[in-house]
């Protein structure tokens, strides 16, 4: 039992230190930290203020007082009778009675001549600081300025006070000039102690007020983080449905439905991924399949030449149809990857379009599918020759993909115009084909979608490949590309539609150079 309850201390010490470690170190301690440090600064900063403003009033209080005194002592002795000793040294009268009247008991007079010979004492000034002060008169006395005063520090009775001298002439006619040294204390009743114990004893409680309050109140404001910080540990990678719906109006509140935000994101973001994971399977298990499937079947028994040809040309379609995949998948993820660099130059828009017009004219004539160029003025922009190439490239083969019917026709034509004050280059792809629903429209981008899901890709590519060569039906990623490719040159992807009557792809992207206009 001594074992397990030594072993059980520590561990028990071990949690108190670190729940002391995780309150020192929180938002909450820090916040009242640092609000109790400004309230005390402030608090320094106020009562230094009145403190000095006390300590200038009893000074100011005291040098008046000493001035009246002074001047009151000059008119007593400009009245009294003064005698000469026989050495030749003036006597001074009993003035006692006189000066009770305003003399007060704390006060400290003395009267001495220019020499340094006192003549009269009322007080505990000693010898030297007597001497200080007039040394100190005699310094500071210039011209006819009369009056000066010293501050010093004077014992009286028990206490040791600070006194305010006023040191002024006192002439005694005809004898000459003695010096009145006229002293009282700056705070007889010690008021400036009190006052200091006063603003420490009242500062000490605000701070402890304010440290109590200070942490309710930023434990209180602390409060929606740790929701926001419980709601993210409850949130996983397959779970991300939680939000923390705060309707709080304030910064947290914005922090909040930023919170949510990101997670509506986020959460978009892997239904995206596992859609694109999902979907990317399923098409690459379709060929795989076929290819499985026509194999067994070629092999399950001798064939004619002409059936093991049309296997292997099914095989071969099946073939180009996962490395066009796998390509698009790549290219795909290298963009979303941000490792595809783009070779910016000065391109024709009419000239790549003309292009990709040449290079699927053969699929389209195979097709007896009419590719028509229509007008193609010379439009210089900025681009990456070989993506603006693959971008219209498969627009012009979607357009052939789909087109049905009679007089078929894929159209491509170029221009420009002005929109406010700059000038945008476009690019068609029109078609007669039978159109796209409006509902379908806002899709046609997202990657893996096709318009026709109930199309089966198994039966177009035996039907198509064993007969007239035509190529698998697409994988939904071409037009995810085209729009990558528009957006990444500064430009845009635009679809109009109408069903039984065809489509136009619009592509349009920032012209850097306005044509000349034609003249005839």
């Amino acid at each position: 039992m001594e074992n397990e309850s030594c072993a059980f201390m520590p561990g028990k010490l071990g949690r108190f230190r670190q729940l002391i470690l995780n309150f020192i170190t929180s938002i909450r301690f820090r916040l009242t930290l640092w609000s109790l440090f400004i309230l005390s600064l402030v608090l320094l900063v106020f009562s230094s203020v009145v403190y000095t403003s006390q300590s200038n009033d009893l000074k100011s209080n005291a040098l008046s007082e000493l001035e009246v005194k002074t001047r009151q002592v000059q008119v007593l002795f400009r009245l009294v009778d003064f005698q000469v000793t026989i050495n030749g040294s003036l006597a001074m009268p009993d003035l006692s009675q006189n000066l009770s009247s305003f003399i007060e008991p704390n006060d400290s007079m003395t009267i001495m001549n220019t020499n340094g010979q006192v003549l009269l004492n009322n007080g505990n000034l000693n010898t030297s600081q007597i001497n200080e002060l007039l040394a100190n008169w005699k310094t500071a006395q210039v011209g006819e300025s009369p009056h000066y005063y010293q501050l010093a520090g004077v014992s009286k009775g028990n206490n040791n006070r600070d006194y305010l001298f006023l040191l002024s002439p006192l002439p005694i006619q005809p004898y000459g000039i003695l010096v009145l040294m006229l002293g009282q204390p700056i705070d007889p009743v010690g008021q400036l102690n009190k006052l200091f114990f006063t603003l420490l004893l009242a500062s000490l409680a605000t701070l402890l007020v304010a440290l109590l309050g200070g942490y309710w109140l930023a434990t209180r404001a602390i409060r929606p983080v740790q929701m926001i910080t419980r709601a993210a540990r409850e949130i996983g990678e397959t779970d991300l449905r939680k939000r923390l719906n705060l309707k709080s109006k304030d910064e947290l509140g914005e922090l909040a439905d930023t919170f949510d935000q990101m997670l509506n994101r986020l959460e978009a973001a892997f239904d995206r991924q596992r859609q694109f994971t999902a979907d990317a399977s399923h098409e690459l298990r379709t060929p795989l399949t076929i290819v499985g499937l026509e194999a067994n079947r070629t092999l399950s028994r001798r064939r004619t030449p002409e059936e093991y040809e049309n296997a292997l040309q099914i095989i071969k379609a099946e073939n180009e149809f996962m490395a066009r995949l796998v390509n698009d998948l790549l290219t795909l993820a290298r963009m979303d990857a941000g490792q595809t660099v783009l070779k910016f130059e000065v391109l024709d828009l009419s000239d790549l379009a003309l292009e990709a017009v040449e290079r699927l004219y053969p699929l389209a004539h195979n097709k007896g599918i009419e590719l028509i160029a229509g007008d193609l003025p010379e439009l210089k922009i900025m681009g990456d020759r070989q993506y603006l190439t693959q971008m219209l490239s498969n627009l012009v083969d979607n357009a052939i993909k789909y087109v049905n019917g009679n007089d078929k026709y894929v159209k491509v034509e170029t221009g420009f115009r002005f929109v406010g004050a700059s000038a945008q280059a476009w690019v068609n792809v029109e078609d007669n084909g039978p159109g796209i629903p409006p509902e379908h429209l806002p899709h046609l981008f997202d990657r893996f979608y096709r318009v026709d899901k109930a199309r089966s890709r198994q039966s177009e590519t035996i039907q198509d490949s064993g007969k007239d060569g035509e190529r698998p039906s697409g994988s939904g990623l071409g037009l995810s590309i085209v729009q990558w490719i528009a957006q990444a040159h500064g430009g845009q992807v635009f679809v109009r539609s109408q069903v039984n009557k065809g489509t136009i792809f619009e592509i349009v992207l920032p012209l850097i150079e306005v044509p000349e206009p034609v003249t005839q």
